[in-house]
């Protein structure tokens, strides 16, 4: 079935949105939304929210919720949920309300504790040691192919008890069926794509989960395995799903804040120094990075009450679209937001939403961005990115990152 029709109307051509333009740089036009339609009903049916303000309200206040299901039914009708890479977002956790959101994750919050993320900085340093050194000797390397996709995936592999000789084909590409929760629908060709990687991968864990029922092991998988919360286990196909989640969203943010954050060092290289020189809190850094390009640009709520944002009454039903990285730029929350500065201090920035969906990894993505950006630095102090004006963006909107950052040293 084709997914390339959206509601009628175009984006007006003074904002920009949607376009390669917008890719490569949306802050602009974030800067014009909030100056001129903080809270604005777009022509393909769904209102942005572009303020620190509204931004918050709208991925705190229950009043929001989600209601997957129903978006894509509307849109594209009931057979849309029968696709493979469809039917399996329904499940996750990430598109939930209450109480499946509250079972699912209750299911999982044990693995992603503060102690626990804290545990792994030793395994993540040698991780990251090692990858630097396969790409040392030969002075250059793709920082997001050799190094900021690599070292994720292994942290996450290791977590889900993925066994070392089944993790080539999860270190070698990223997935497209995050495309899926962007607000602009897919090509039949990244969708056939999308349906294709998750048979893929709801394959290889059924594998896995009748692998760790059979043979226990000090993972998450076996915990969800025999998980039981208030006496309600895991279906198998919620599972699946749920276990294909934490492995997207384990790695792909992390991608996304080395990449992103190298290349704004990079382009800022007074900041670059300081870190060289020590200057700067380390926790503070990965915070400013998060706030100034954020790997996640934004998340979606559908209202279930009438509701006023922003001053705009929102109808029971329509869905808002929570800018997060315009939020991280509004200088009504931060000062000089345009202006990367590692010396901010007690930053706390929309990078992971907020709420019950706040991103249940937002704690292991900061270890693994400061120690990745400290082994950068000790490591290779002399790095230089090959073009800094010539980025190569994937061609996404929810999610933040780069196709490819060559440099060397």
């Amino acid at each position: 079935m084709s997914t390339t029709t959206v509601a009628a109307g175009e984006a007006p051509e003074d904002l920009g949105l949607f376009s390669p333009e917008f890719i490569a740089d949306p802050y602009p036009v974030y800067a014009r939304l909030r100056e001129r339609q903080p809270v604005f009903k777009t022509p393909f049916g769904f209102w942005l929210a572009s303020r620190h303000e509204e931004v918050s309200q709208v991925v705190r206040d229950r009043r929001f919720g989600k209601d997957f299901a129903r978006q894509q039914t509307a849109k594209y009708g009931e057979d849309f949920l029968k696709l493979p890479a469809v039917r399996s977002l329904s499940r996750m956790m990430l598109v939930l309300d209450p109480p499946d959101h509250t079972r699912l994750r209750g299911l999982v919050n044990k693995a992603f504790t503060t102690p626990r993320i804290e545990a792994l900085r030793d395994r993540v340093q040698i991780l990251a040691n090692a990858l630097v050194d396969e790409v040392e000797g030969r002075g250059r390397m793709d920082v997001i192919a050799d190094f900021a996709h690599k070292l994720p995936v292994q942290v996450i592999c290791d977590m889900l008890g993925i066994p070392e000789s089944d993790r080539a084909e999860f270190l070698q590409g990223r997935n497209v069926s995050g495309r899926l929760i962007d607000p602009t629908p897919m090509s039949d060709e990244e969708m056939a794509e999308a349906n294709a990687r998750t048979l893929r991968s709801e394959a290889f864990f059924q594998k896995l989960f009748e692998l760790r029922r059979n043979h226990p092991a000090d993972d998450l998988t076996t915990s969800l395995v025999e998980a039981e919360e208030a006496g309600d286990r895991l279906t198998e196909q919620e599972l699946a799903s749920n276990v294909s989640l934490l492995f997207g969203a384990g790695h792909e943010t992390t991608t996304n804040l080395i990449g992103n954050g190298l290349l704004a060092l990079q382009r800022n290289p007074g900041e670059w120094e300081r870190l060289k020189r020590g200057e700067i809190v380390w926790p503070d850094a990965i915070e400013e990075l998060l706030r100034f390009d954020s790997s996640v640009q934004l998340t979606s709520r559908t209202v279930k009450t009438d509701v006023e944002l922003g001053g705009m009454k929102i109808p029971r039903g329509d869905v808002v679209i929570a800018l997060l990285g315009s939020a991280n730029r509004d200088p009504r929350a931060y000062s000089e937001p345009d202006r990367l500065d590692l010396g901010r201090r007690g930053l706390r920035c929309m990078s992971f939403g907020g709420g019950i969906h706040i991103c249940l990894g937002a704690r292991l993505a900061r270890l693994e961005g400061e120690v990745a950006f400290q082994t950068l630095v000790q490591r290779l102090p002399d790095l230089e990115l090959d073009d800094v004006e010539q980025a190569r963006w994937r061609q996404t909107y929810t999610l933040r990152g780069l196709d490819s950052l060559p440099a060397h040293w």
